[in-house]
């Protein structure tokens, strides 16, 4: 059962076209590996996906009821605050009860490793803390969808190795996940699929089981070829 389709999106500024007809669907309960190389569109595309900016053409096919939480590559939060105030925060634009929020910011805190530093303003946390913050407040209000932006960025290696096992917990809880990364290792653990994208087309889409032989990086050289040495993301 699809939970969200893509349907020849293509997103222009100017002349410049960052997305060109990009189709691709994601399956309830499935993780995407979303790759491609700088400047690829794969920023633009999470960002049509996400309501944040309009399709130039194409559309984007979500049901209005399902919720979705979103963890940026670089994410920012008002210094002055703490990390269990950041999360107030989110839950008051959420509209969570102030009951189901208590609760669900102990438990998320406590998920990604951050209960104690719940009180240190977010000024002091390392990119690493900034990037579990940022996950925490992506799972408030139990969203169906997760779009995960570089979820292991700033990670330490034991950093990484409990992201992706949460990652591994959300897919066996039934979440749907769309995750990109620069970190192919990290991807090829947890996605179901993989999708590649370059200059804003679909140019290699495989499943687990078709990375048994070569790997996902052999893969991913071959697909993108010369096209990894664009100057910046889009």
């Amino acid at each position: 059962m699809k939970i969200l389709e893509c349907c020849g999106l293509v997103k222009t500024y100017g002349r410049t076209k960052a997305v060109d007809g990009l189709s691709f669907s994601v399956e309830k309960g499935e993780v995407l590996g979303f790759l491609g190389p700088n400047g690829a569109g794969k920023t633009t595309t999470i960002k049509m996906i996400l309501g944040l900016t309009r399709p130039s053409g194409g559309k984007v096919l979500i049901d209005r009821n399902t919720k979705t939480g979103y963890s940026p590559e670089t994410p920012y939060f008002h210094p002055f605050l703490t990390g269990h105030e950041v999360m107030r925060f989110y839950s008051r634009l959420q509209k969570l009860d102030r009951q189901t929020a208590g609760r669900q910011i102990a438990e998320l805190l406590e998920l990604v490793g951050l209960s104690g530093a719940a009180g240190i303003r977010v000024r002091n946390y390392s990119k690493g803390m900034l990037q579990r913050l940022a996950f925490a407040q992506a799972l408030l209000g139990d969203p169906e969808l997760l779009v995960l932006d570089e979820p292991t960025s700033g990670l330490d290696a034991v950093g990484r190795i409990e992201m992706l096992g949460l990652i591994g917990r959300l897919k066996r809880e039934g979440k749907t996940i769309i995750m990109n990364s620069h970190i192919l290792g990290d991807v090829e653990k947890v996605a179901d699929r993989i999708l590649i994208i370059v200059n804003g087309k679909p140019a290699g889409m495989a499943d687990r089981s078709d990375l048994a032989g070569a790997g996902l990086e052999e893969m991913f050289v071959k697909t993108v070829g010369g096209a990894g040495h664009a100057c910046a993301d889009t």
